[in-house]
């Protein structure tokens, strides 16, 4: 009956921060990703005679470049906590417990298939 309360474990306590802050960027890239999409659908030039104008010289969409940037950063960002939290975990291969909050949630790093010789690397998984 104790491993099942092995999630409560406070050695576990960083990682489930990271898994947190992780499972907000995650949602936060999303949130732009979808943006970015409305952004860009909304921005369409209107082609009456099938021609397409072009902007003033010197002016530019920087709303877009703004946008893109951002989520370039976020990726990155995202990018950065997930080889964090790989770090972290004790195992590969496996699921450890880990309390987010509402009961035991479960986070891994899978060994992704690759050509022998070149560096393992590793997919994280989070079941929340």
């Amino acid at each position: 009956m104790a491993s099942n309360l092995d999630y409560l474990n406070p050695a576990l306590i960083p990682l489930e921060e990271k898994v947190k802050a992780y499972l907000e960027a995650e949602e936060e890239l999303e949130k732009a990703q979808i943006e970015a999409r409305s952004l860009a659908t909304t921005n369409l030039p209107p082609t009456a005679d099938g021609f397409e104008q072009r902007p003033p010289t010197g002016s530019f969409d920087q709303q877009s470049d703004e946008l893109q940037q951002r989520l370039n950063n976020m990726i990155t960002d995202l990018d950065l906590l997930r080889q964090e939290i790989i770090e972290l975990l004790p195992v590969r291969d496996e699921f450890v417990k880990v309390n987010l909050g509402y009961g035991p949630s479960r986070v891994g790093a899978f060994t992704v298939p690759s050509a022998p010789g070149t560096e393992t690397k590793y997919h994280l998984r989070v079941i929340h």
